[in-house]
């Protein structure tokens, strides 16, 4: 296939890209390489794939609607991977208008693009974040997530009803991706693991929001790419038993689907910490904190509806994933 990837800078973008052309898919990336963390790392990501003769990265922005309008035009592409974002929960407290110009507007360039394109199927980040005051555990995609407690998540939950229109409307597969805590080797720097490692090497406090009463389901890079490439392998269709009287919040009558992508295997922050110190050989110094705006205290992805559809199997726990991320951090930063 020819995949169209957005956000390929990024640390899922970067990592799809690279098992994509690994397969053997021909991948156009872009990304518009913004400074919400360290371009640095993200120029390294590109130029880690920039040997292959079958990627193509191009710097832009998906909120620039000429140049998306162009891409499309000149791409031929199959599919879309759409991972490109502003991301994080506490950011939006402080940026609000950056999630509405990339999260909205930026996915709105990419669905107009897929429809007069003859898309095949795009496949897109939404968020464990859309759950939001949901304290049903483990999140299904059954749930009603109509109450958001952070802007990130209030855009993440309007990119699925976009997709909808445009599946509805103009046949346009889509079927988006609910991610739970991403982590692994290049990671991003605003990330909690990422975070941690840092300060304790320099023996600084760590933060530890909730008194550490919080539970993530983290989930390895390496699962996450292996579903998005699964998902992106079967186009969504529609569901000709969807009963509008009852309707299933995670289908649709139209070739619409919803998923959550997780390792199903929710770590108490604590315990996390604690794999941390084992693998650095280093006591944290933690500074507990009560809990902040917009975040959630508990995450547990109910992951049974992806495993059914395209035999999604989280492999890798975190006493394997810590360790591999430890080892990429002292080798990329020579510590």
């Amino acid at each position: 296939m020819r995949v169209l990837v957005t956000g390929a800078a990024g640390f899922v973008g970067a990592a799809t890209t690279r098992q994509l052309l690994n397969r053997g898919d021909d991948v156009v990336g872009i990304d518009n390489l913004n400074p919400y963390y360290d371009p640095k790392l993200k120029a390294a990501r590109i130029e880690r794939l920039s040997s292959e003769d079958r990627f193509e990265f191009i710097q832009m922005d998906c909120a620039d609607q000429d140049d998306m309008a162009k891409l499309f035009q000149n791409g031929k592409f199959d599919t879309v991977v759409h991972l490109a974002a502003q991301a994080g929960v506490r950011y939006s407290l402080e940026h609000p208008f950056a999630y509405l110009e990339a999260n909205l507007n930026g996915f709105l360039t990419v669905l107009e693009g897929c429809r007069h394109h003859g898309i095949k199927h795009l496949v897109y980040a939404s968020s464990s974040s859309v759950y939001g005051s949901n304290q049903n555990l483990p999140f299904s995609v059954a749930d009603n997530v109509d109450h958001p407690i952070s802007l990130y998540a209030a855009t993440k939950k309007s990119n699925e009803h976009m997709a909808h229109v445009y599946a509805h409307l103009y046949g346009v597969p889509c079927t988006g991706l609910r991610f739970f805590t991403v982590y692994g080797p290049w990671g991003r720097p605003d990330m909690a693991l990422f975070r941690f490692v840092e300060s304790i090497l320099k023996n600084e406090p760590i933060p530890v929001f909730g008194e550490g009463e919080q539970t993530r389901d983290f989930t390895y890079i390496d699962d996450i790419v292996e579903g998005v490439l699964r998902t992106l392998d079967t186009p969504a269709s529609g569901d000709a038993n969807w009963d509008p009287n009852a309707p299933d919040p995670g289908t649709s009558s139209a070739p619409w689907r919803l998923y959550n992508i997780g390792g199903g295997r929710p770590v108490p922050l604590l315990h996390f910490i604690s794999c941390i110190e084992t693998c650095l050989g280093q006591k944290a110094v933690m500074d507990f904190l009560p809990m902040q705006p917009g975040d959630v205290r508990h995450t547990e992805a109910d992951v049974q509806a992806l495993s059914e559809a395209v035999g999604y199997t989280p492999s890798i726990p975190i006493d394997v994933g810590i360790p591999r991320f430890v080892e990429w951090y002292r080798s990329y930063y020579q510590t």
